[in-house]
């Protein structure tokens, strides 16, 4: 449970008695030691932060609402909040929404009120992984953020259309992260190692520069993961040294793996499991599945790369398919490492032995080269909607006929742009489901051929 300390506790002399400040920075991982303490020092987002930035200048003039920080991890969500609280003499109040309750909420609420009383400073309420809150959780901040009593800021990995309740949502803006770049990640990398109050400079290391490509390619736009690995390489090799590739992928992970996430090899695992399910093979597809998850790949990457191959390899041979690796998704995010990574084993089996089609992917490829190439045909006349009279009066609707009106809900009118009459994309498999789609098919096809020949009688 969440216990908010008291206004004199919060800006009480750190250093009376006790560690020095210095001191107590050296006691925590560098990733934390690094940290950046102003907006100079903040790596990456030079979109969303640069000095002329609208959210620069709303924070240096102290107009900063309550908003959410939506990103990938690592790319300095916390910090920001930080960053905003500090810049603004605020109180910074870090909340967890896995452990918090509803309770906790409102003691949050009614201490930070009578902090603004005492000092007229605000509050900035931090909530990191907030899409983790239920709909009663998040209602439970609502009038708190409507009055600013608080300013509350929300930090996730996931998209808040589908994560945030739309009251909170209305009510807060959104501040899209990226993915850090390469360069980014090799600053915050070499300014850990020339930091001499915070970073490695007084071990006096170097750095081999493919040392420096296989960190940042192995943080995947990270920085909490690149400093992590470079604090170990560190250690590893010892003062008054040099970091060699070999050293750093002996302390990646389980590093006896080739495996960097922007590398050749990664995409060449990804390939083989693919291919493998594919090509039907569930045993080799759990091997390159075992290969992802031994290197430390990303679960979600992995689940949502399982998605596409339902809809991509599969299809409507077997529909079922998608609703599986969804489930498989939602699975995995539920339960989390070990237990959610049996979800996706049991999807990898699952996948490789449904019949497969790539009809509706090639279908698709086909209907989206016309949309491209023809430009914008017509919409039929006869087939477009007529909510006023006036449409109605110059033909919109006229002639349309409803399918339910007929045998077996089957008409022969035309349903393409005329420059497009008759195109047919989509060629389903004899495999699985899409046979059955096959008697469909050859049935509405052979009763417009012969509706439409009756027509040319």
């Amino acid at each position: 449970m969440f216990i908010l300390p008291s206004a004199m506790e919060l800006f009480e002399d750190k250093n009376s008695g006790g560690l020095t400040e210095e001191e107590f920075d050296r006691t925590k991982p560098l990733a934390d030691r690094m940290r950046p303490r102003n907006f100079d020092e903040f790596f990456g987002q030079a979109k969303l932060v640069g000095k002329n930035s609208p959210f620069r200048r709303a924070v240096d003039e102290d107009r900063i609402g309550s908003c959410i920080f939506w990103g990938p991890p690592g790319t300095g969500k916390t910090t920001l909040a930080r960053l905003i609280a500090k810049t603004t003499s605020g109180q910074f109040v870090p909340f967890s929404a896995v452990t918090s309750s509803i309770k906790d909420i409102k003691a949050v609420i009614s201490k930070a009120g009578n902090f603004k009383k005492l000092t007229g400073r605000k509050t900035y309420v931090f909530v990191d992984e907030i899409h983790r809150f239920n709909k009663a959780q998040q209602d439970a901040f609502l009038p708190w953020v409507e009055k600013g009593d608080i300013i509350l800021i929300g930090a996730t990995t996931e998209n808040p259309s589908f994560e945030v309740i739309s009251a909170l949502l209305s009510r807060v803006k959104v501040y899209v992260l990226d993915r850090l770049t390469d360069e980014a990640l090799k600053d915050i990398l070499k300014c850990a190692l020339d930091d001499s109050e915070r970073g490695l400079a007084e071990m006096q290391i170097s750095i081999d520069e493919k040392a420096l490509d296989f960190m940042v390619n192995a943080a995947d736009g990270d920085a909490r993961r690149s400093l992590n690995l470079l604090e170990a390489a560190a250690s590893d090799a010892g003062d008054n040294s040099e970091i060699t590739l070999e050293k750093v992928m002996d302390v990646h992970q389980k590093g006896t793996y080739i495996y960097d996430k922007g590398g050749e090899e990664h995409y060449n695992v990804i390939s083989a499991l693919h291919k493998s399910i594919r090509g039907g093979d569930p045993d080799a597809s759990l091997y390159w599945l075992a290969r992802m998850l031994q290197s430390g790949e990303d679960r979600l990457f992995i689940a949502r790369r399982l998605i596409r191959m339902a809809v991509e390899d599969i299809g409507l041979a077997d529909p079922n398919a998608l609703n599986v690796a969804l489930a498989a998704r939602d699975t995995y995010h539920f339960l989390g490492s070990p237990e959610g990574e049996l979800a996706l084993a049991q999807t990898v089996i699952y996948l490789a032995c449904a019949p497969k089609s790539n009809s509706s992917y090639i279908a698709y490829g086909k209907a989206m080269k016309d949309a491209e190439e023809k430009g914008s045909l017509p919409v039929p006349m006869h087939i477009r909607n007529a909510p006023t009279s006036l449409m109605k009066n110059i033909g919109y609707g006229q002639g349309y006929q409803y399918a339910h009106n007929y045998d077996d809900a089957l008409t022969d009118q035309e349903y393409f742009p005329e420059e497009l009459a008759g195109t047919k994309y989509y060629q389903p498999q004899e495999r699985g489901r899409e046979a059955r789609i096959v008697e469909y098919l050859e049935k509405y096809r052979e009763y417009r051929k012969k509706m439409m020949s009756k027509k040319d009688k």
